[in-house]
């Protein structure tokens, strides 16, 4: 069989990705017993009840399969425990958009934690693939749905 490939996740990360998968763990039970008390009050086919808690439990069970995959195949990458001067995963990165005259920090994450909201990207999304292997002072270019972009590397840590 082959062997799955490992997901790179902080610790934070992996603690974010078991939360989740405890939450929906602990709504499947109640989900189950809605579905159950629809079920009670007769006529399936127009129980609008009946059909969202299905679908709701279909999503539930889908999403813990997800989590579960995931979390199985982590591998918890501590980046306190990292340094260099080079970017790599779990590095914090600062960099300057000359377009935009600013900074933005971004921490280089695995897949499953990545969430622009929170500046944190995917080592694998096209600027997390620009990012790799970079240094402070260097200019990185990378493409986007509107076209390339040009950062230059202001500093790299590893907190």
């Amino acid at each position: 069989m082959e062997r799955l490939a490992r997901t790179p996740v902080t610790p934070k990360g992996y603690e974010e990705l078991q939360d989740e998968l405890r939450k929906f763990k602990d709504e499947k039970p109640v989900v189950i017993k809605a579905i159950g008390e629809a079920r009670d009050q007769g006529d399936l086919s127009e129980n609008a009840e009946y059909h969202a808690a299905r679908e709701r439990l279909a999503l539930i069970e889908a999403n813990i399969t997800k989590l579960e995959d995931i979390i199985s195949r982590a591998q918890i990458i501590n980046p306190t425990t990292l340094s260099g001067s080079k970017v790599q995963f779990g590095a914090t990165v600062t960099v300057y958009d000359e377009g935009r005259d600013e900074e933005i920090t971004y921490q280089l994450v695995g897949e499953p934690e990545a969430d622009i909201s929170k500046n944190k990207i995917s080592v694998m999304a096209p600027l997390g693939k620009a990012l790799l292997g970079k240094e402070e002072g260097d200019d990185v270019k990378f493409q986007t749905p509107k076209g390339t972009r040009e950062l230059s590397i202001v500093s790299v840590e590893y907190i």
